[in-house]
């Protein structure tokens, strides 16, 4: 991809514009074309404009540095109103709720306050022995099925059921639960025809109001009679006198199955096609599991950035990247890029489980939006692992991953995988 540059309706020198970033195509590109590219934009210096149509367009920022310092300065570069590409629109915001992740300031405080402190050290250790039993038990069944499509057996399991039993969601809920959240997520960032633009957002708003009736029957349930789930402890919360409504109890639950279920779903199966394309970090990691995991898992964050892309709205003026911005301007923070930015990460493009130090964004830039869920992705990840190579029937990626080509997140439609040998455990 060849990067223009052309001065940008704005005094001072010329500043690079690249309209690639905002078309589909591109993003649907093989992995090293995109990377490619955001290298050579990477090495301008600056941040990138990126125009969108009718006058819009948002700046890119694909520095490491850049991205960190944004993500820190939430009074400058704001969240709100939506941090999606499209941002939500007024009424479905009105309709839902805002979630989290779109939120300022005290609102965002006060909210990620009484979620905090649902995360009892009780519920965190429960939460830690359920993840290594459905693990041993999803891999079991593995084992025993000899499927072969590896994000329906396998990634996609884990962090549901996971979900699930934290939240105390009962085992009838589930299914629906799971076809919800593909119906929403599912074309989030990716280019679609016009018949499908018109059916797909009904079909995704319907998916995330069902999933948010049906949480909201069971928080009245559970102020009711309490139990020891996080849904429980949200509703039931006196934080500041602050406890969820069902209308944030609702967001909060679709940011968290469809946030926490699919990043933590492309991670694993990006790192099940890693560990098979690197067989000699593969052994490595097999020669001492517990001495590597830990390394190998944020590699594989780092490696896959699960999500690709946040989006800001400048609220203040203020200087970075040799760059003013002005109130009212769109930037966005392309982790995809920051994660491979060679002043930070020597030799970014290898996959390499020993790399210390480590300081990747695959979990935001810092700042309060840090990710709530980061070490549960954490610790769901190195007991799935865990589980797979140490078996002694080994796993291994069968061709390449079916990716979505979606703009927002590394999402991965398939994963074909075979077992080294042929009998059972």
């Amino acid at each position: 991809m060849e990067v223009p540059v052309q001065r940008h309706a704005e005094a001072g020198p010329a500043v690079a514009e690249c309209g690639e970033l905002a078309d589909p195509a591109f993003w649907r590109q093989p992995p090293r074309a995109r990377l490619d590219a955001l290298a050579r934009l990477r090495a301008l210096g600056s941040p990138v404009y990126v125009p969108e149509g009718r006058g819009r367009g948002h700046w890119a920022l694909l520095r490491h540095a850049d991205v960190q310092e944004a993500s820190r300065l939430p009074k400058v570069f704001a969240s709100a109103p939506g941090v999606t590409t499209p941002e939500p629109a007024r009424w479905v915001r009105a309709l839902f709720g805002d979630s989290m992740v779109n939120l300022d300031g005290a609102d965002h405080a006060r909210l990620r306050k009484v979620v905090q402190r649902a995360f009892t050290p009780r519920l965190l250790a429960a939460a830690e022995a359920d993840i290594h039993a459905v693990a041993a038990r999803i891999v079991d069944d593995v084992l025993a099925e000899r499927p072969d499509e590896f994000v329906s057996a396998v990634s996609s399991r884990l962090p549901l059921e996971v979900i699930c039993n934290m939240m105390g969601i009962p085992e009838r809920y589930r299914p629906e639960i799971a076809d919800r959240v593909n119906h929403a997520s599912e074309n989030i960032g990716v280019e679609r025809g016009l018949a499908s633009r018109l059916r797909m957002p009904g079909r995704g708003l319907r998916a995330l109001a069902r999933m948010q009736r049906m949480v909201a029957a069971i928080g009245r349930e559970r102020r009711r009679n309490p139990g020891d789930d996080l849904i429980s402890a949200l509703v039931c919360a006196n934080v500041d006198g602050q406890a969820l409504g069902a209308r944030q109890l609702g967001a909060f639950f679709s940011l968290l199955m469809v946030a926490g279920v699919e990043t933590t779903r492309n991670a694993i199966t990006h790192g099940l096609s890693l560990l098979t394309d690197h067989p000699s970090q593969r052994d490595l990691l097999l020669g001492d599991f517990e001495a590597y995991a830990d390394g190998a898992v944020d590699e594989m964050i780092r490696h896959s950035t699960p999500i690709i892309q946040f989006r800001r709205t400048v609220v203040a003026e203020h200087e970075l990247g040799g760059r003013l911005f002005r109130p009212g301007e769109k930037a966005v923070l392309y982790y995809a890029s920051a994660n491979r930015d060679e002043a930070v990460f020597p030799d970014p493009d290898a996959f390499d489980i020993t790399r210390s130090p480590n300081p990747h964004l695959g979990f935001g830039g810092g700042g309060p939006h840090f990710c709530l869920g980061a070490h549960l992705a954490r610790v769901e990840m190195k007991a799935l692992f865990r589980e797979l190579l140490t078996r002694p029937v080994g796993l291994r990626a069968v061709g390449l991953p079916d990716l979505a080509g979606s703009n927002f997140d590394n999402r991965v439609r398939s994963l074909r995988f075979a077992f080294d040998a042929p009998g059972g455990a």
